[in-house]
Formats: C-alpha cells, sequence, structure tokens
C-alpha cells in the first residue's frame, strides 16, 4: 500500500503532488536592509523544490517595514518586492513544487531600531524595547497593509497564503491575554482578542481567493494564557471566514518553560482537527519518516510541516521514500545518484 506520505493533497484549487511542507524559517539574509529576495533565497529554497518537496512556504515576511523581526528579513510591504518574490515562485514551480508565503508583523518582538507597535506598551522581557500601544488608527492601518501584502502575494504568483498568527508576534499577541491588556473592542474577551486576526482574515480574503493557511501556537504553556481548547474555538471562527488548514505551532508569547520532545505539538493538530473539524497541519520536532507517516496514517493532521529536518537535508523527501520504501520522482539530472 502507498504511504500516505506521498499521496497528493488538494487544498481548495491547489493540490500538491506529496504531503511534505517546507515549514517558514527565517533565513536573515536580506544583506541590504531592504526586504528583497537575494541569491540566497533563490538557492536555498529552490533546492528544497529539487529534492521534491511538495510546497515550499517561504518565511515571514513582513507586511510593513516596522513589522520585521529583524531588519535581515524579507518584506512584502513595498510593490518592489514583486519583482523578486516571482522570480523565487518561477524557480521552485519549474522545479515541480508549489509555493506559499507566510505574511507577518513582528508586533513587540521586533528587534529593530525606531518604535516598535503591539497591542499593549509591555515589552516581551528585558532584553526587549517597550512598544507602542496601537491606536485604532495604527490597527486599520496593519490591517490595511496585510490586504496589500496579500495582493502582492497574488501577483508574485504564489500558491498558498499563510497569516503568521503564532510565536509571540503580533497577531498571536492580540490573542493572548498574556500579551494583549487593551481595555477596548480589541482586549478582554476572546472575541475582542480574536477581533484583529478576523479584521486581517477579511481583509487578505478580499485580495487573496486561493489556500489560506493560518499559523496559530495552541498552548501559551502560562497559567492564565491561551489553551489548545481555547484554540478550537478560534479554529472554528477561522473556518466561518474561509481560512481552509491551521498550522498548528505553539509557545513563544512569553517567556515559559517548554518541555519540548519529538511530535510534542502534534496532539494540538490532532484535536483542533477533530474538534473544529477543519484540516491542520503538523509541525515541531517532527524527524522521522515513520513518525511523520504514523501522523497521517491515524489523522492526527493532514500535513506534515518540516523545519530543522530541511535545513540538515533538502532532499529528505527521498530519504523518506528509502526508508518507507516508495519509489518518488526523480530529478533527471540526478537519476545516476538517486536509483533506489
Amino acid at each position: 500500500m502507498a504511504k500516505k506520505l506521498f499521496s497528493s493533497y488538494t487544498i481548495k484549487d491547489l493540490t500538491l503532488k506529496n504531503r511534505i511542507v517546507m515549514s517558514p524559517m527565517c533565513m536573515y539574509s536580506c544583506t541590504n536592509k531592504d526586504g528583497k529576495v537575494t541569491n540566497w533565497h533563490l538557492t536555498h529554497y529552490t533546492s528544497r523544490a529539487v529534492g521534491q518537496v511538495g510546497l515550499v512556504i517561504v518565511e515571514a515576511s513582513a507586511v510593513t517595514p516596522q513589522g520585521r523581526i529583524s531588519d535581515q528579513d524579507l518584506g512584502i510591504w513595498s510593490d518592489d518586492h514583486i519583482e523578486g518574490l516571482k522570480q523565487l515562485v518561477d524557480l521552485n514551480h519549474e522545479h515541480g513544487s508549489k509555493m506559499g508565503i507566510q505574511i507577518a508583523h513582528a508586533g513587540r518582538k521586533a528587534e529593530l531600531e525606531g518604535p516598535i507597535i503591539a497591542p499593549s506598551a509591555e515589552a516581551f522581557s528585558d532584553e526587549y524595547q517597550v512598544p507602542k500601544e496601537m491606536t485604532s488608527e495604527d490597527i486599520k492601518e496593519t490591517v490595511e497593509a496585510f490586504r496589500q501584502g496579500a495582493r502582492r502575494a497574488k501577483e508574485a504568483g504564489f500558491d498558498l497564503i499563510e497569516i503568521h498568527g503564532a510565536h509571540g508576534y503580533l497577531i498571536n499577541e492580540f490573542l493572548s491575554p498574556l500579551a494583549n491588556k487593551r481595555t477596548d473592542e480589541y482586549g478582554g474577551s476572546k472575541d475582542n482578542r480574536y477581533r484583529f486576526l478576523s479584521e486581517v482574515i477579511d481583509a487578505v480574503r478580499d485580495a487573496w481567493q486561493g489556500p489560506l493557511s493560518v499559523r496559530v501556537s495552541a498552548n501559551d504553556f502560562i497559567e492564565g494564557g491561551n489553551t489548545p481548547d481555547d484554540y478550537v474555538y478560534y479554529a472554528k471562527k477561522m473556518k466561518d471566514q474561509g481560512v481552509d488548514i491551521i498550522d498548528c505551532s505553539s509557545g513563544a508569547v512569553a517567556p515559559a518553560n517548554i518541555d519540548a520532545f519529538p511530535g510534542y505539538q502534534v496532539p494540538y493538530a490532532d484535536q483542533i482537527r477533530k474538534e473544529a473539524n477543519i484540516p491542520t497541519a503538523a509541525v515541531g520536532l517532527i524527524l522521522d519518516p515513520v513518525q511523520a507517516e504514523e501522523i497521517l496514517k491515524n489523522d492526527r493532521a493532514d500535513l506534515i510541516f518540516l523545519g530543522r529536518e530541511l535545513l540538515r537535508d533538502p532532499y529528505w523527501p527521498r530519504t523518506a521514500a528509502v526508508k518507507l520504501g516508495e519509489t518518488i520522482e526523480t530529478p533527471v539530472q540526478y537519476e545516476r545518484g538517486w536509483r533506489f
């Protein structure tokens, strides 16, 4: 019987050749601090397409200059970014991979000179600067920035957009009571804390009709923070707004001790998938092909997002195929070395 890891998967009108996804990971490689694609990005991402990854998701790309995690991050805040991103998309398409991009705003975790913004004027930790609490106008401008980022992603030819709502960045800050101390319509109750993400989703959907993912931190790991049960609630709302898949990560909205072990985040993908009735992606210390196959075969998630494993081995799909006894498509240039 064919392995599920190498079966195709369809999200809306997008069909992936397998369930292996390159998780978005910052490369800190924009040498001129302008957010533009460099030769490094062209080499790095295209290598994984040659390696037969079904979907490659480009790292967090900031919707405003102020929203970068660092000044070496990719950007999507200007039409000047479209040309390089389109080149990146086209190169990966040549090698059979579909392309996604994660659009993001760092909020209070931006490590930049000058003022930064967040739901509340509270720093992430003593090592971070204190952000300015966002005004209603700041919120409107940021929502519009996400809309324009989605438009640019569409013009660049991406197949999927992922909204970054995890890891303590801006959207996650609004969602979590640990970071959101507002007393207006964007703070307090669970629905109020969801309001900013809701507006971002609607804005992105206005500009983008293709497959849409949201990455979430499904557990804050701190008493008083959000739990997986809270994210089931949020996931149901996201599904109603047209989100197609939830990428289930965890943590990083506030400093916490996290017991990380292989597959430690998979239960979040499993719970959200079953209780919110929405497709999910599993991510985080998925190290072995057998482990990945088990997650899929037991219907605990629909896609496998790989981070560090694809940094160590750009051809991980071949490694997995050998271990699982599968035969996969081989780049013609590599046939002499990839014979099974």
